[in-house]
């Protein structure tokens, strides 16, 4: 009865792994098809939501990071909502306020009005920007998925994810997230110029008369079945291991590895659950259903950049924390 029971579990993860297989194929492509030459920054974007995570977008104005983010809203089927980031936003401009309201008999009550957060795909632009106050009320949604106002508890739409955005040029005026909200994204994805090639296709194709109308090539519900696919899918032991050697080879006196003096302080455990889930996801938009030990090393920069610093002498060095990271992951190898 066991084995029968097995057997039947494990050909519905397999059906289930083939529709999100085909799923996550038809969005990625519809993403290519608007958004040029970032496949790395579209890869790492659909691997932080389909782990449920959030997502720090960082890199200058003009990459387009607004439209993937609108297009990432549209091709997944999420209601999506963008909230400019500034000095003087105060944390209801966010979660929302009560207000009150009087009826047709004269009786007075509060009626709580939603803010923007109350989205699937909330974009927060230069998140920086931002008093550390509004910051920490979005953060705390982030972590809990729910807001308290005047005492009362208001649960947040499933799926919820946020892609903030980061301007790493302008920092006058900003407000720089602390470490411990860092921690909260499950990955920093760094969003660079595009190649030759893809600029001149942007120049041809975004210029003209015709415009590419995107469709939904999965829904909400589709997202959060290959959410819960994802947890599922089996990890490697030696893949495990692998994880757990970057992750703890990261933090400063942890090993004799001598890149350990360059490092002030490290990420914790849950990097290395982040790198677990998202190693899972990359295997699933790759097409694969079991994560391998590439898939960890192409996700060690993004997973663990934000979580750790370097000290001042490595700095002085010209050390910097993607080239300690490159050089930790090698190891892997």
């Amino acid at each position: 009865m066991q084995d029968n029971t097995a057997t039947s579990l494990d050909s519905a993860v397999a059906r289930s792994a083939e529709h999100a297989l085909e799923r996550v194929a038809a969005a990625r492509t519809a993403i290519g098809a608007v958004i040029f030459g970032q496949e790395k920054v579209v890869e790492e974007a659909l691997v932080t939501l389909i782990a449920g995570g959030h997502g720090l977008l960082v890199g200058v104005p003009g990459l387009a990071k607004t439209k993937l983010v609108e297009t990432l809203g549209t091709v997944l089927g999420l209601d999506a909502r963008r909230v400019q980031f500034t000095p003087d936003l105060m944390p209801s401009d966010i979660l929302g306020s009560e207000i009150l309201e009087e009826g047709s008999d004269r009786a007075r009550s509060f009626r709580f009005v939603k803010g923007p957060i109350f989205a699937q795909l909330l974009m927060a632009d230069e998140i920086n920007r931002a008093s550390p106050r509004t910051q920490s009320a979005l953060l705390q949604a982030m972590q809990e998925y729910h807001v308290t106002v005047s005492g009362e508890r208001h649960d947040l739409p499933r799926p919820f994810h946020v892609l903030a955005t980061q301007n790493p040029l302008e920092q006058e005026g900003t407000y720089p997230l602390p470490e411990a909200q860092l921690d909260r994204f499950l990955m920093q994805i760094d969003v660079t110029y595009p190649d030759r090639d893809a600029e001149r296709r942007i120049l041809i194709e975004t210029t003209g008369e015709s415009d590419v109308r995107l469709r939904a090539a999965m829904t909400a519900e589709d997202l959060m079945t290959t959410q819960r696919l994802v947890r599922r899918l089996p990890v490697g032991e030696r893949v495990v291991e692998s994880i757990l050697d970057l992750v703890r080879s990261a933090r400063p006196g942890e090993t004799a590895n001598e890149l350990t003096k360059h490092i002030a302080w490290g990420p914790g455990p849950r990097a290395a659950q982040a790198l677990m889930l998202a190693s899972r996801a990359r295997a699933l938009v790759d097409g694969r259903l079991a994560p391998s030990i590439d898939d960890i090393i192409a996700l060690s920069e993004p997973v663990l950049k934000h979580r750790m610093a370097l000290t001042f002498a490595a700095r002085a060095e010209g050390e910097t924390i993607s080239t300690v990271i490159a050089r930790l992951a090698a190891r892997l190898g």
